[in-house]
């Protein structure tokens, strides 16, 4: 007997031919469903994040009155100033003494920024100089500073005399500004311009600089629409005059600025002795140009002196500086008046000279404070100059008094003084001074090359 092994039953037709025909629907439904999920996702629009940096706030330091004697490390940093700063600050502070006896003092300190030294200026409680201190150290109350009253940003321009009295300014100190204002052609221009007001102070001036809606300096088109303008002012003379009556208004009348008519009052009073005494005399003032002479000169009608006082003048008579041969470090007070400088101008030469220890090249006269610059351009092109007697030293052995009053020392003395204790050679010392390029020029002028 064979046995039969078991068999699978075999499905039918029907059954295998649905299950294919629902795995193909099944299949379809897929396909579908992920076609109409890709066109949903196209039709969607997301909106991408914006995305901001926050970036740290910079903590605003806000100033008070505080002296710079009191502070610890931890309020020097709130004032501003890096640990490197504070520890060079606190260095130097040592260094004169353990205390800051002034503003002058303070601002010396080479850690301290010409910019960060203007921010915190007003707030200082010290005198501006070492010589106010020395008046004041034995008052028991302490350095105040008189302030004007700024409540904001302001245009110099546009204020009246009751808005410049309510700044701080008396009532004549305020008609002089607008005064000012007016001979500048009714606007100041700019900050260098209203510094140049003699009313206002140093001091003031610092208080109001920031303030100031004002560019900084006098843009150069303005500057010579300025000059040009003064020059333009041409008054046309159509009468006869006499020059040895005509006081400093009239003078002015014919067309020459307050400071041209005075320097003819004055040259005719004192260097002719009251009168000119001809035409040649008046050719001769050198604020009178050629072209103005000329104009004037057929209008001219010179009084004839007295017979008494002519006698007079000739006994009197003086004999005439020739400039050409004049050095200008020898030269002396009156010899400057009869070049045609002020008393004031003239006492400003001299004095500034004499800080120098005399002048090194011609150009240093122009900058003595607030002189005639014309006359003083005048002088230079004339006189001669000798500069074989003036001290000069090299930074490592110039004496201590020197360097503290020399006008192109004073500010660096105390750096000076500090660097060379270590350092004997003048290159290592200029490297560690880190001066402005036109500073050190000035300075080297006093300076003998150690090489």
């Amino acid at each position: 007997m064979e046995q039969n092994t078991p068999m699978m039953p075999k499905l039918p037709f029907q059954i295998r031919k649905r299950q294919l025909v629902s795995l193909a629907i099944f299949g379809i439904l897929i396909v579908f469903s992920q076609l109409a999920f890709s066109i949903y996702k196209k039709n969607q629009h997301y909106e991408k994040p914006q995305i901001t940096f926050i970036t740290p706030k910079v903590e605003e330091i806000i100033l008070s009155e505080f002296n710079p004697n009191d502070l610890d490390e931890k309020q020097w940093k709130h004032l501003g100033f890096t640990e490197k700063q504070i520890k060079t600050i606190l260095k130097y502070k040592e260094i004169v003494g353990g205390n800051f006896k002034s503003k002058e003092q303070f601002k010396k300190c080479y850690a301290v920024s010409e910019e960060k030294y203007q921010s915190l200026e007003n707030y200082i409680l010290l005198p501006e100089t070492n010589s106010e201190f020395k008046n004041n150290q034995f008052s028991h109350k302490p350095y105040e500073k008189k302030k004007l009253n700024i409540k904001g940003k302001f245009n110099p321009d546009s204020y009246s005399q009751k808005d410049w009295e309510n700044l701080g300014f008396s009532e004549k100190q305020s008609l002089a500004i607008l005064k000012y204002k007016s001979y500048l052609g009714g606007s100041f221009i700019s900050k260098e311009k209203l510094k140049e007001c003699f009313i206002i102070n140093d001091e003031q001036f610092s208080q109001m600089s920031h303030f100031l809606i004002l560019p900084n300096k006098t843009p150069e088109n303005l500057a010579n629409k300025f000059e040009k303008k003064k020059e333009k002012e041409v008054v046309k003379i159509s009468d006869y005059f006499d020059p040895n009556i005509l006081n400093s208004q009239e003078w002015q009348a014919l067309g020459f600025s307050e400071k041209q008519a005075n320097v003819i009052v004055n040259y005719r009073d004192k260097n002719l002795r009251g009168s000119f005494k001809s035409l040649e005399d008046v050719e001769k003032c050198f604020v009178i140009s050629k072209e103005k002479f000329e104009e004037m000169k057929p209008w001219i009608k010179l009084s004839i002196p007295e017979k008494g006082k002519q006698v007079e003048e000739k006994t009197v008579a003086t004999e005439k500086t020739d400039f050409a041969k004049i050095d200008l470090n020898k030269i002396n007070f009156k010899q400057l008046q009869e070049f045609g400088f002020t008393d004031k101008d003239s006492a400003g030469i001299l004095a500034f000279r004499k800080k120098l220890g005399g002048f090194i090249n011609k150009n240093q006269l122009l900058e003595t404070y607030e002189i005639d610059r014309k006359i003083g351009e005048r002088l230079i092109y004339v006189a001669k100059l000798d500069n074989s007697n003036v001290a000069k030293y090299t930074l490592a052995n110039a004496p201590e008094d020197w360097l503290k009053k020399h006008p192109y020392f004073k500010f660096s003395a105390d750096r000076i003084i500090f660097y060379r204790i270590t350092h004997q050679e003048d290159k290592k010392i200029w490297k560690f001074l880190k001066l402005k390029p036109e500073y050190e020029e000035k300075m080297k002028l006093y300076i003998i090359d150690d090489k």
